[in-house]
């Protein structure tokens, strides 16, 4: 499986973390197989890194190979969508940024991308109106809308 992430895709996240850049178009990175965890596996924090950071994400399911993707086809390439988080390792990433170079290394460690079991896109009334949320011992951490997405999920499809 490939993973093709989109970065700093919510103002209210790119304010938190002081981006006032003003992207026009999607901000992507990769992930590799290695990164992925899945079947309720247990997350260990990894050694090289002091600050471990966490953001759940909507997690769509590409179903066929397309290039220069109308955005109103878009909806035919993807199939099912989960929730997942994405791990950072955010002391990494701020050094890596200063010096100009690629986030790989702080985004795509063994194990930083946890993912949800997929759900067929059909059980949703609307995709781009998704709630979804975090919850660490009962307490929400962290929520979110697709409908907050700066670029929505068939945009993203057809970039």
């Amino acid at each position: 499986m490939k993973i093709i992430a989109i970065g700093m895709n919510y103002a209210a996240h790119n304010e938190e973390m002081r981006h006032t850049r003003v992207n026009t178009d999607p901000v992507i990175f990769m992930k590799p197989d290695s990164a992925i965890l899945k079947d309720g596996k247990p997350f260990f924090i990894p050694d090289f890194s002091e600050e471990i950071h966490y953001e759940t994400e909507v997690v769509v399911r590409i179903n066929r190979l397309g290039k220069n993707i109308a955005s109103r086809f878009a909806h035919r390439y993807y199939d099912a969508l989960t929730v997942g988080i994405d791990f950072t390792a955010r002391d990494l990433q701020r050094k890596f940024r200063e010096a100009g170079n690629p986030w790989e290394l702080c985004k795509g460690f063994d194990n930083s991308a946890a993912i949800g079991t997929f759900v067929p896109v059909t059980q949703f009334a609307d995709v781009q109106q998704l709630q979804f949320s975090l919850q660490i011992d009962g307490q929400t951490v962290q929520q979110g809308c697709t409908a907050n997405m700066l670029f929505g999920i068939d945009e993203i499809i057809a970039t």
